[in-house]
Formats: structure tokens, C-alpha cells, sequence
């Protein structure tokens, strides 16, 4: 077994390199360009919503609330009619991108510490590497990318937007494992 505290270096360092090659992969590599379409009308739609200062959050339209609901024939024909849509509104103006980023640096030291957890109570001191890397490196993978396809099922993101998402966590799952193969502490 080997404890947390003995992980700190490669919790870290792995932490690191997931956020550069994230990085990479979304300012260098194209295949993520395409999972977004823009609205058709998007100038008028943003124009007719804008009356309404829609707070953010997360909407669904059209709206149940309940079972009951959901099951009337108002909101039949509204679904029917359409259109039906999952969106989430942010605040207005310009993206900030040190939140996100400083978030996604966090979310990886949290996935470094669950995924050395996992692998240290498997494991002993001076492990082998591959055996390091199976653990930490499927640990990691179910932190990165196994709750991505809820999305899919659910609010019916399209499965290729998923899939491509899945296999950056599979790129950051083994970036994960290698580091903690690598720093494994020692018997």
C-alpha cells in the first residue's frame, strides 16, 4: 500500500501534463472544431431572446417541470412542434478563460488523487510499472471520460462530439498513468 502523501509529485506533474496536452489538443489540433453548429437565424434568435434577459443557467425547452405535465397534450404538441433543445445561457460579454482553465487544473490534480489513490491501495512500494500504469491509467480514464456519455444518452449531445471528447480522456488517462509509472515511489 502506499500512501497519498507519497503520491504528491505525481498527483502534480500529472496535473501538469494533462493541462498541456489539453491544451494542445484544443489550440493546435482541429478535431474538435465541429462540435458546435451555429444556430440558424442566429442573429435574429439572439435578437428575439434578448427582451427576455435569460439569467444563467441551464434550460430545456419546452419545459415539464413534472411527470403530469409531460404527459398532457399541451406539451405533447409543443414537443411535436419544436424546436426541442438542452442549452445553457451564460453571463453577457466577453469569455473569460482563467476560471475554466484554472477549474480544469484543479479537476486534474482531483483526478491525479483519486486515480493515485486507487492504484496505491492496489499496489506496493516499487511496483511495476505496468502494473502502476493499469491502475492509475483505468482510474483515470473512468475520471476523465466513462460520465461523458450521459451526455449522449440523456440530453442526446451527438455521439461524435462524445466520442472525440472520451478519446481525449483515453490521451489524458495514459498521460496520467505514465507519470505515475514513471514516480512510482520506490520499495
Amino acid at each position: 500500500m502506499v500512501s497519498i502523501v507519497d503520491l504528491w509529485l505525481p498527483i502534480i506533474l500529472s496535473g501538469v501534463a494533462v493541462f498541456v496536452v489539453s491544451s494542445v489538443i484544443h489550440m493546435v489540433l482541429s478535431y474538435h472544431s465541429n462540435d458546435f453548429k451555429q444556430i440558424p437565424g442566429e442573429d435574429a434568435v439572439m435578437t428575439a431572446l434578448r427582451p427576455f434577459n435569460v439569467p444563467p443557467g441551464d434550460y430545456v425547452m419546452p419545459y415539464a417541470g413534472s411527470m403530469k405535465v409531460m404527459g398532457s397534450p399541451e406539451f405533447q404538441k409543443k414537443q411535436t412542434d419544436g424546436p426541442v433543445g438542452f442549452f445553457t445561457v451564460y453571463p453577457n460579454g466577453p469569455m473569460s478563460m482563467g476560471k475554466s482553465l484554472s477549474t480544469w487544473f484543479l479537476y486534474s490534480l482531483v483526478v491525479g488523487v483519486f486515480a493515485g489513490y486507487i492504484g496505491g491501495q492496489a499496489l506496493a512500494p516499487g511496483a511495476d510499472y505496468l502494473k502502476v500504469f493499469q491502475f492509475v491509467g483505468t482510474s483515470a480514464f473512468m475520471g476523465y471520460a466513462m460520465a461523458l456519455t450521459q451526455n449522449s444518452i440523456w440530453y442526446r449531445r451527438d455521439w461524435s462530439t462524445t466520442l472525440k471528447s472520451m478519446f481525449d480522456g483515453l490521451v489524458y488517462a495514459l498521460v496520467t498513468a505514465g507519470m505515475f509509472g514513471w514516480l512510482w515511489p520506490g520499495a
